[in-house]
């Protein structure tokens, strides 16, 4: 891969090995829809290749088998599936087709331009017979009309003269990327749409769908735009539409086909077809120079508040841009999406939302565009009741359980040692509300959906946990650490859920303010022995902790254990969980990621410095890092503790990681959460931004690498700009009627421009 390190991505290579990870780092998408970056023409029949698109949310069901099923073990899943596949466009020129595997390819490049939204190819082309061409295409899925994709396909001649012909094709029997010897991805061979009706109406082809368990439905919708006189033929069969365009060209001409893309699902629409057919009309009512002008308008304005630019370090300028624009791609815009851990680039995970959204993603939002993350949380609130059947399913008689992985609300984890078991993702998503709170101050919201999800998650930590003499326990959870699994007090789940109680009392007595409290005692049964109850748990939360090591365990037994053999374990063992057995791995120290480090970084004040301190150095030496979630928070708390080289290290691979491939599967997705551990790692880690009850507070540092690095972020109404640079760092209040933040410790008023020498 070449690269222009500021705005643009680009790709040479014709290699099979690295095309099938371009279709994943080419791929467009807007939050509602994803197209990989499959070619139009295919590849020779040798390639592999996962040639895929997707809608945000919509899914089906499969069946789960298991050798020995126990009570409460899941029956089935869902799993976003693929959809009807309207990529396909040859070109044929005096009979020859155009590949870029035949002929002679004079140039070539694939561009992913930040600043558009756009990919494009870039193709000299001289075909068996001589005849030579120069071939542009353009991607685009519309961040204003999100139901549209768009591919702009131009012809120019160089030397021929005569007749070419485009075959657009249309084709609605696809199915699913199965892989059987990797978890991460689905084991299965399934095909999960059925074509219901192929027509063709008002020059829009049309083709109607029905997923084979979840009976959702979809309509895809084509339409074609020519630039000069042509001759056009269409087919069909009960599968596919095809269109077939041919041009007289001429040397030294273009000519250029668009063709429009419009998806719609039933869980948006009540009528796709019709709803199809009124969007396109209203998409192709204008020209496609229209539709380019609103893209390049809507990012300009996303990239003004939401760029992080970094001065003196232009590999990792690249990876960061790429970061963000990758979340503003992969999530929803509506309360039916989330966020998949592989945005909507590919399969991997099944287009399952997780815990990445809350802790890895959202805090971008919430600091660019506070209106975009209210949509995020207010998914999972719209999934509360889906959260309350989850948690009676798993025993418990009060409060809601989040599933550990899903897409309509229920549980998709059918390995529950750590899948279901990770009860600490209530508090995750509890503490993002909170979060929400403490930047907007919006307590309307807090009225209306926070409260009840944080009530109901207290009260499932209520019914996990126990006493034992004065402390509150949690026994028989996994925390985020996956090698680890099944175990008492993890130090996490017990810090994060004693926020969560601490936060539902907190919200209990603001809903009271507001006088809602009626309302909740009404609707769920709420009362003050109840909130008091919460009050007590939380303030007698045990958290573990060696007073010897001044270390907090990971959990009871963690130092119980031997330490895993790091220095005889072969690197291409790496990640052990391709190759260990999981009870294997599960009697050793070892980490797959961040855990305590996680609980340090998210709730600092639970813990003096010199603790936080030894937990790191502890952990830093069993952690594998064979999660994506792991490197940005080791890079945050390095930056915390001063090591600015350790930080500086740990960053550049989580901005690099699917850039570089480091995991090894980035051809199955981007890694989301990755993506928002980038924007973390530079606001929380190197600006040292810390959002507390209190007040936000920043502590920033800088690499030597750099000259300066600036980001903006949104604050209690107000717009401010941060700006630290070797000497000094500067907080300039763009908009907004002022607000308090602290920089090390100290509090200022920020009204116009706040200058601090750099410690």
């Amino acid at each position: 891969m070449t690269e222009n390190y500021g705005w643009e991505i680009i790709s040479d290579s014709l290699e099979a090995s690295e095309l099938i990870v371009d279709e994943t780092l080419f791929h467009t998408a807007n939050g509602y829809l994803g197209v990989r970056g499959n070619f139009e023409e295919g590849y020779p029949n040798a390639f592999d290749t996962i040639r895929g698109t997707y809608i945000n949310g919509f899914y089906d069901i499969s069946e789960v088998k298991h050798g020995e099923k126990l009570n409460g073990f899941i029956e089935s899943k869902q799993k976003i599936i693929n959809i009807t596949d309207v990529q396909g466009i040859e070109l044929f020129v005096d009979g020859d087709r155009f590949s870029l595997f035949e002929g002679e390819v004079l140039d070539y490049k694939r561009t992913l331009d930040m600043r558009s939204g756009v990919v494009s190819r870039q193709i000299v082309w001289k075909s068996p017979k001589g005849h030579m061409l120069e071939i542009t295409i353009c991607r685009m899925a519309s961040f204003v009309s999100t139901d549209l994709f768009v591919i702009d396909y131009t012809v120019k001649s160089l030397n021929y003269e005569g007749e070419i012909v485009l075959v657009s094709t249309q084709i609605g029997e696809v199915s699913n990327y199965f892989n059987p010897n990797d978890p991460r991805v689905a084991g299965e061979f399934e095909q999960h749409l059925t074509v219901r009706e192929v027509r063709r109406e008002d020059h829009i082809d049309l083709i109607h769908s029905e997923t084979n368990a979840s009976k959702l439905r979809m309509t895809s919708a084509v339409k074609h735009s020519v630039s000069a006189q042509c001759q056009t033929e269409s087919t069909s069969d009960n599968r596919s539409l095809t269109t077939k365009i041919k041009f007289q060209i001429k040397v030294g001409v273009s000519e250029r086909l668009i063709k429009y893309c419009v998806f719609t699902d039933s869980i948006r629409y009540s009528d796709c077809s019709q709803s199809a057919l009124c969007k396109m009309h209203e998409v192709t009512r204008m020209p496609i120079e229209k539709v380019y002008e609103l893209q390049k308008d809507y990012m300009d304005a996303f990239w003004k508040h939401a760029d992080v630019t970094v001065e003196g370090d232009e590999k990792l300028q690249q990876g960061i841009r790429f970061s963000i624009f990758q979340l503003l791609q992969s999530a929803g815009k509506d309360k039916y999406s989330n966020i998949a851990a592989k945005g909507l680039s590919g399969e991997g995970y099944e287009g399952h939302y997780f815990w990445d959204t809350e802790i890895y993603m959202l805090p971008f939002f919430l600091l660019t565009n506070p209106a975009l993350a209210e949509n995020l949380l207010s998914y999972r609130y719209e999934k509360l009741e889906a959260a309350r059947e989850n948690a009676r399913i798993l025993g418990h008689q009060k409060g809601a359980l989040y599933p550990w992985r899903t897409i309509s609300g229920s549980e998709c984890s059918a390995y529950f040692p750590s899948g279901s078991a990770q009860y600490h993702i209530n508090a995750d998503i509890a503490y993002m509300f909170v979060q929400h709170y403490l930047v907007t101050k919006n307590t309307d919201f807090v009225v209306s959906k926070s409260a009840e999800v944080l009530f109901e998650t207290a009260r499932l930590w209520m019914d996990t946990g126990h006493y034992v003499g004065e402390s509150f326990r949690i026994d028989a959870v996994t925390g985020p650490d996956e090698y680890t699994c099944v175990v008492n007090n993890n130090y996490y789940t017990n810090a994060m859920a004693k926020y969560n109680l601490k936060w539902a009392v907190k919200f209990y007595e603001l809903v009271k303010e507001h006088g809602g409290s009626a309302f909740f005692t009404n609707s769920i049964g709420l009362d003050e022995k109840e909130v008091r109850d919460w009050q007590e748990a939380y303030q007698k939360m045990y958290l573990p902790y060696d007073e010897k090591l001044d270390i907090n365990p990971q959990d009871d037994t963690f130092f119980s254990k031997a330490v895993w053999d790091f220095e005889n374990t072969p690197k291409e063992n790496y990640p052990l969980l391709l190759h260990y057995h999981p009870l294997y791995i599960y009697r050793y120290q070892v980490c797959k990621q961040a855990d305590t480090v996680l609980a340090h970084f998210l709730l600092e004040d639970e813990q003096k410095l010199s603790t936080i301190q030894n937990s790191f150095e502890y952990y830093e030496k069993i952690t594998t890092h064979d999660s994506s979630l792991s490197t940005c928070i080791f890079s945050i708390m390095a930056a915390r503790l001063g090591n600015i080289r350790k930080a500086y290290d740990y960053f550049i691979h989580t901005t690099r990681l699917d850039l570089d491939n480091t995991h090894h599967n980035t051809k199955d997705g981007i890694h989301t959460a990755n993506m928002g551990g980038t924007y973390m790692g530079m606001v929380y880690g190197f600006a040292g931004l810390r959002i507390k009850e209190t007040g936000m507070y920043f502590n920033p540092v800088i690499p030597e690498e750099w000259k300066s690095y600036t980001f903006k972020i949104s604050y209690e109404g107000n717009l401010m700009q941060v700006k630290i640079c070797k000497e000094k760092c500067v907080f300039t209040l763009l908009s907004g009627t002022g607000c308090d933040i602290y920089v090390w410790h100290e509090k200022y008023h920020l009204e116009d421009e706040l200058v601090k020498e750099l410690k």
